[in-house]
């Protein structure tokens, strides 16, 4: 009889979950609507639609799965699954790294760290790139708070290794689920290993110190079948701004969902975005040369927007609702550079996977160059420089105004002012405090 109820509790939960998801995407359609997106068509909204309601009922044939039988409808959990099982349900024995992060955190080469892994971990660096580009070609324009569910929705069925929903955002379309353009498809190893790399040239390159073919198109069906062999995934994203959006993605019971949040001086990203993304920052150079800056301009204001969020989301982070409860990290890049070995130990240690000798051997190579690679994507550092290179290149006048804006944001992650440009050029002068982050 209980048996009975219980069933009777989860067809109703499970219907619940499903009507929000079609209010959900009511929403993002009416908002679609009224951007009057040329690339964005009804179909393609329809097409993911259809995803999404999918994903609902695999939600609820997953969970009576794991009901005890009676009349042998379902099967008994405890006899069809002899994994262990921690205290939400989740099976152990596949591990979900998030990194999260914002544009010139030093991301690309922290995700390195989980790339280099090995054989058995399946990583992507920036699935949603794809989606952005879609839904916001204005990218400045995206603050991160628009349909966050999509990119949510995405990062979940990636995570159960479902390529179907991402592909409705790649542009041009995949055709036969073969796509060539597959943004930074040469980030991961996995995606550039035999069988879902064809190669086209026999030639090998270098590439972060590990040999990699050049591959054909990419078909994702191959992509999918990889990502299923494999014992960890993990995914390096910019594009998730609040953490609070994500709840839905740890609350999943097929998942076993870690998030890695990672932080910088935003004294640095200013300074590197600069440098990095020179056309879009030219206000900021002008700013830097006369010396003035306007307060109440809409730059500033964004300054202060993506600061806000990152500590809204840290804060919510440090809080551990339940939902988040030793799921959640805070990782401040210059602990990295410091420390590299030290800190990527720790962060393994908090996924539950194995730190392997792959990945201490590329840390080695890779934090402590004498001459550093080029390009703005680069991920051979020299570390320890690496991390204050950012306060000679930053007039402190700009200094002054994030310090100003980010004032909250900065001392929620321990990052010290400075009163002059003196001190700015000091590096005998930390800007660091110590702090541990629990």
């Amino acid at each position: 009889m209980k048996s009975k109820y219980a069933i009777l509790f989860i067809c109703v939960v499970a219907l619940v979950i499903i009507e929000k998801e079609s209010s959900i995407l009511s929403r993002v359609s009416d908002k679609l609507s009224q951007m009057h997106n040329p690339h964005q068509t009804p179909e393609t909204l329809q097409d993911y639609s259809n995803t999404t309601a999918r994903s609902s009922f695999t939600v609820l044939k997953v969970l009576l799965s794991k009901l005890p039988s009676t009349k042998g409808n379902f099967s008994n959990f405890s006899e069809e699954q002899p994994e262990e099982v921690d205290n939400v349900g989740n099976s152990l024995d596949h591990k979900h790294v998030l990194l999260m992060a914002s544009t010139r955190t030093g991301s690309s080469f922290v995700g390195e760290f989980f790339n280099q892994h090995g054989e058995s971990m399946f990583y992507l660096f920036e699935p949603l790139w794809h989606v952005e580009r879609m839904l916001f070609p204005d990218v400045e324009a995206n603050n991160g708070t628009l349909l966050p569910e999509i990119y949510r929705d995405i990062i979940q069925a990636l995570f159960l290794c479902d390529f179907s929903p991402l592909e409705k955002f790649i542009s041009p379309p995949p055709q036969d689920h073969v796509t060539p353009d597959l943004f930074r498809r040469e980030s991961s190893m996995a995606l550039c290993e035999e069988p879902v790399c064809t190669p086209e040239i026999k030639e090998v390159f270098e590439r972060y110190h590990c040999k990699t073919r050049h591959c054909g198109p990419l078909n994702l069906t191959l992509a999918s079948e990889s990502c299923l062999s494999k014992q960890y995934r993990a995914i390096k994203t910019v594009r998730v701004r609040l953490l609070e959006t994500l709840q839905p993605l740890l609350e999943d019971l097929r998942l076993d969902v870690r998030i890695i949040q990672l932080v910088r001086d935003p004294r640095a990203i200013l300074a590197s975005r600069m440098v990095a993304f020179s056309s879009k920052y030219q206000t900021w150079k002008t700013w830097a040369q006369d010396g003035q800056v306007p307060e109440d301009n809409e730059e500033v204001k964004r300054l202060k927007g993506n600061c806000d969020q990152l500590r809204i989301s840290a804060e919510m982070g440090l809080s551990q609702p339940p939902w988040l409860r030793r799921r959640y990290m805070l990782v401040r890049y210059e602990d990295i550079a410091r420390n590299p070995m030290q800190k990527a130990e720790e962060m393994y240690k908090f996924t539950g996977i194995p730190f392997s000798s792959q990945a201490r051997e590329w840390i080695l190579r890779n934090t402590q160059s004498v001459q550093e690679a080029s390009g703005i994507y680069s991920t051979q550092k020299n570390s320890s420089e690496q991390a204050d290179k950012w306060r000679f290149s930053i007039p402190f006048t700009l200094a002054q105004v994030v310090q100003k804006v980010c004032g909250p944001t900065m001392k929620l992650f321990g990052y010290k002012y400075v009163d002059d440009e003196k001190t700015l050029v000091n590096k005998s002068v930390s800007l660091l405090e110590e702090k541990q982050f629990h």
